[in-house]
């Protein structure tokens, strides 16, 4: 079988599909779980804890150099715990969502099965 036909065959395919819509619907969650997080959890926590930018918070392990003469510029080097911060909550609200999603699933799947089962004993 050609590759292209075996790329058909797999495309067409309704498992295909629905990855597909996954990933497309997975991407816009994540983009909202991200606004949500940046947008309005960090906000109001940076106030509580003494008005700061949560994506500012850092550890400046060696200062920026500024360019002069012959001598470029370096950045500073520092460890972004504020972005860390930000990247776990937002882990955790999406695998909470994921978690109860499935959860809902296996519920509906239960629930099919018995109502099956059910069938067969009749």
């Amino acid at each position: 079988m050609k590759i292209v036909d075996e790329f058909k065959e797999f495309a067409v395919k309704g498992n295909a599909l629905d990855m597909a819509v996954g990933i497309i619907i997975g991407t816009a969650f994540n983009k909202v779980v991200n606004s949500v997080v940046q947008d309005l959890l960090m906000p109001p926590l940076g106030l509580l804890i003494g008005g700061v930018n949560f994506s500012d918070l850092k550890i400046v392990l060696k200062d920026a150099i500024p360019a002069s003469g012959d001598v470029a510029a370096a950045a500073a080097v520092s460890i972004n715990y504020g972005a860390f911060v930000d990247n776990v909550i937002q882990f955790g609200i999406i695998a909470f969502s994921a978690f109860m999603v499935i959860k809902v699933m296996n519920r509906l799947i239960r629930k099919r099965d018995a109502e099956a089962d059910a069938e067969k004993v009749s």
